[in-house]
């Protein structure tokens, strides 16, 4: 039997109300979109959703205790509470410099988790 999905799109400002109806986890139609990018939007949403993560790690002797850190490239969503708990495990030293990785490579997906400022060793 078939499922109506309602998404709305945010790849621009128009917010289109994207329907999909999906089949047995395929999309067999999606209409309300009015550009090809809603279409693409909400197909990538629906079979590989994907999110840039954001959190913050530890510094060991950093004039903060910690800083903030980013996937450089949007993690699948399936990824992100595992990715959280091994995050919340790492601790760098500082100084640390921004776009330093702390996580290469993470769960073998191609996204690094990196540092989102510079940070000078604690004096």
């Amino acid at each position: 039997m078939a499922e109506k999905i309602i998404m709305t799109c945010i790849n621009c400002p128009m917010g289109c109300e994207v329907e999909l109806t999906v089949e047995d986890e395929e999309i067999k139609k999606i209409t309300g979109n009015r550009c090809p990018r809603g279409e693409e939007y909400v197909r990538e949403e629906f079979l590989n959703p994907t999110r840039i993560l954001t959190t913050t790690v530890k510094v060991k002797n950093g004039k903060l205790p910690v800083i903030p850190v980013k996937s450089n490239k949007p993690l699948p969503k399936k990824y992100l509470e595992k990715a959280m708990d091994e995050i919340s495990k790492k601790e760098i030293k500082a100084p640390v410099k921004i776009h330093d990785v702390v996580i290469k490579n993470i769960f073998d997906t191609g996204v690094d988790i990196v540092t989102s400022r510079s940070l000078d060793k604690n004096r």
